[in-house]
């Protein structure tokens, strides 16, 4: 249920109504954000999606549990109009379905490398113990032997969007809507 009055005839984009019609900076500046992450990430695809994933499993958030990068990502950006010159789909293969399936599972699965692991661990962390994982010493000798701190400063802001942005999808329903580049991947 979308919790913001949105008009009828625009109940198919509430993001898109927000934006025109309240707190447009913030919300320009949420989409900046957001295109940043997609547009300048220097994570491989499948580190990139699996802390994404895991994010989306934690927040709820519908829209971004069905998103996928590979596939949805250009759609996204071809609905503005334009493709960046570099998209974080451009960072290699695209996971499978059994990849995302088994992201909760991320402990267990053989199905992801040690940077992967490390990338939706540390996703999981953040969104669930900032404090601890802030603590953890273990866990920072792990991830700078496996990331640089570059690297760990872009998992960092990532994760960061995906989690705001993501359960203020969830929370004001929005994700109950598809959004229409989801809609034109789909029919694709």
């Amino acid at each position: 249920m979308i919790r913001i009055d949105v008009p009828a005839e625009e109940a198919h984009n509430p993001y898109g109504y927000a934006g025109a019609n309240h707190a447009r900076e913030i919300m320009a500046a949420a989409g900046g954000f957001s295109k940043a992450v997609y547009t300048h990430s220097r994570l491989s695809l499948r580190e990139f999606e699996g802390a994404r994933s895991r994010t989306a499993e934690i927040n709820g958030c519908l829209i971004c549990q069905a998103f996928r990068a590979a596939r949805d990502t250009p759609a996204m950006f071809a609905a503005n109009g334009t493709r960046p010159a570099h998209l974080v789909s451009d960072n290699g293969p695209a996971p499978d379905e059994a990849f995302y399936a088994a992201v909760s599972e991320w402990r267990t699965s053989p199905l992801f490398s040690d940077r992967e692991r490390l990338a939706i661990e540390f996703a999981e962390r953040f969104a669930e113990e900032p404090k601890v994982l802030a603590q953890d010493e273990d866990f920072w000798v792990r991830a700078h032997g496996l990331f640089d701190d570059g690297e760990i400063v872009d998992l960092a802001h990532s994760v960061a969007a995906w989690v705001g942005l993501g359960r203020v999808a969830h929370v004001l329903g929005f994700d109950t809507v598809c959004l229409p580049f989801a809609a034109e991947a789909e029919a694709a």
